[in-house]
């Protein structure tokens, strides 16, 4: 438990690092006209994450559950890989990237890294991440529960961030 208490709270670092990106991008994206959509579910965003880390902690100590190897060690590499994709993510999106979902009209949509494949994988690496992590501990009703909250979230996400990026869209 011990080590994976500390990759959880590697992954709280992780997220405190990418607000201090996505709150320098949003700076920047704001000062070129950008417009903000979605606000309500931000905060049910940050809940959800927040509240992940806490039982991926909270469910091994609490239902005694073991690091179980078979499982674990395929969860913790899907966990890293997750933490790629989004580094990889937040590197080809540069200034454009934010928790946020801020467009800046006319902007062309990033065609270039994991988007030549995908046009969401940032999401891709949530839904992986939000899975495995508590899995690599054996917190499986965190990994069901935080799944299933997840799915309905990234539905209003989804509709939320396709409508801006449609409506930015130069002509």
């Amino acid at each position: 438990m011990p080590w994976y208490t500390l990759l959880v709270l590697a992954v709280a670092a992780e997220r405190v690092a990418e607000l201090v990106v996505a709150r320098r991008n949003a700076a920047w994206t704001l000062a070129r006209a950008g417009v903000e959509h979605g606000r309500g579910h931000y905060p049910v965003m940050v809940a959800l994450h927040t509240g992940l880390l806490a039982c991926c902690l909270l469910e091994p100590l609490l239902a005694d559950r073991p690091f179980l190897p078979a499982l674990g060690w395929p969860m913790l590499a899907l966990a890293l890989l997750a933490q790629a994709v989004r580094w990889w993510c937040i590197a080809t999106l540069g200034p454009f990237w934010n928790t946020r979902v801020i467009v800046v009209p006319g902007a062309r949509p990033v065609g270039a890294g994991p988007y030549r494949f995908l046009r969401h994988p940032n999401y891709v690496a949530v839904v992986v991440e939000v899975a495995a992590l508590p899995l690599v501990h054996s917190a499986w009703l965190t990994a069901a529960a935080f799944t299933a909250a997840n799915a309905m979230l990234l539905t209003v996400r989804l509709r939320c961030e396709n409508t801006a990026l449609a409506q930015a869209a130069p002509a």
